[in-house]
């Protein structure tokens, strides 16, 4: 019965999709593009980074470093004039400061006046020297005299027309007119040697020991105006004040030489397996974070950080720890940097250790 019952119903229609549903919308190529290279652009990207990341090394251990003289006055004296400020470029030549010059004029003035002093000391001798010359020739004379009146005094003692005491003293005569001359050759020998010249400078020695006074006289009074050994910045300048009493040798002025900048920088002894002299660099500053400047390995240091300080590591205990050390590299900057680099600045260092060595 229940098949009679469903004979008489009516077949069910197909259902047809509703006009109100929206299409289904085919994938296009672009989208199927995007779709598929993002992934891949992802592994690529993560697949080299894997590979290269071996092939630098950096660290920001890394500093501004500039070569600096201390300038110090190698006289002592009262500063009476200062040519520079702090900050200020200077070339060199340019003069510092002035320390009060007219003691080592006084200084100069008393030397030319010992060396003049010789000179005339020097005439006096040529003149002493000449006239022992005379002072012989006038002694042999009267030993000849002497002599002539001893002989006489000895043919007239012989025939007994003379006297023991007029014969005696013709004999005294000619040993004083010999004595004279022995004096008078004593002199002008005396006189000749102090006429002597030197053997390496050819000048007489009293005369040249003036003249190296007056030189170092002269070196003194030049030695007031300290001037720049070399063109920088001048920095510490707070002892340079007028009225100040300058100490020989005790620095006074620093000159920083900002025109030849390097970096400094502390690469842990892990980091230098492959770093070589002459790998390319790369350098960031702290103080300007949009400046980059290239730059390459110009020495690697000859021993680490602690070797050199003042009171190096002691490690022969039984609470050693290992720590990783820090070895300093030299970094040569290749291009003159956009800003004006300061000593000591913060830097980030990356060294391409992938490249080849220059």
């Amino acid at each position: 019965m229940s098949d009679a019952v469903n004979a008489n119903q009516p077949a069910a229609s197909p259902i047809t999709p509703s006009s109100d549903q929206p299409p289904v919308q085919k994938r296009t190529w672009k989208q199927s593009l995007v779709m598929f290279s993002v992934p891949v652009i992802l592994i690529a990207a993560g697949l080299a980074y894997w590979l290269l990341s071996g092939g630098s090394v950096s660290t920001d251990n890394a500093y501004v470093k500039m070569d600096k003289v201390s300038v110090a006055a190698e006289i002592g004296g009262r500063i009476t004039e200062v040519g520079v400020k702090d900050g200020q470029l200077v070339k060199a030549g340019d003069l510092l400061f002035r320390i009060d010059p007219e003691p080592y004029q006084l200084s100069v003035a008393e030397a030319n006046a010992a060396l003049d002093a010789a000179k005339v000391d020097l005439g006096n001798l040529s003149a002493s020297a000449h006239t022992s010359d005379i002072e012989i020739a006038a002694a042999k004379e009267a030993l000849a005299f002497a002599q002539i009146n001893f002989d006489r005094q000895a043919a007239l003692m012989e025939k007994g027309f003379t006297t023991k005491a007029a014969y005696d003293a013709s004999s005294h005569a000619v040993a004083q007119a010999r004595e004279k001359i022995r004096q008078a050759q004593a002199s002008a020998a005396e006189a000749r040697s102090k006429l002597a010249s030197g053997p390496s400078s050819g000048l007489n020695p009293a005369v040249e020991n003036a003249q190296v006074k007056r030189e170092q006289a002269n070196v003194q009074l030049k030695r007031t105006e300290v001037r720049a050994p070399n063109g920088g910045r001048v920095a510490q300048t707070t002892r340079l004040l007028i009225g100040q009493m300058m100490v020989a040798g005790v620095p006074a002025v620093t000159l920083v030489d900002t025109a030849h900048p390097w970096i400094e920088a502390n690469f842990k002894e892990t980091d230098l397996a492959n770093m070589q002299i002459g790998q390319p660099a790369h350098i960031r500053f702290d103080a300007y974070p949009n400046l980059v400047v290239r730059g390459h390995v110009a020495t690697i240091g000859a021993g680490t950080g602690s070797e050199f300080s003042v009171l190096p590591a002691q490690n022969a205990t039984g609470n050693w720890v290992k720590i990783t050390q820090r070895v300093p590299v030299r970094i040569a900057l290749d291009e003159a940097p956009a800003r004006e680099l300061i000593a000591g600045l913060s830097a980030k260092v990356e060294v391409i250790t992938a490249s080849k060595p220059r």
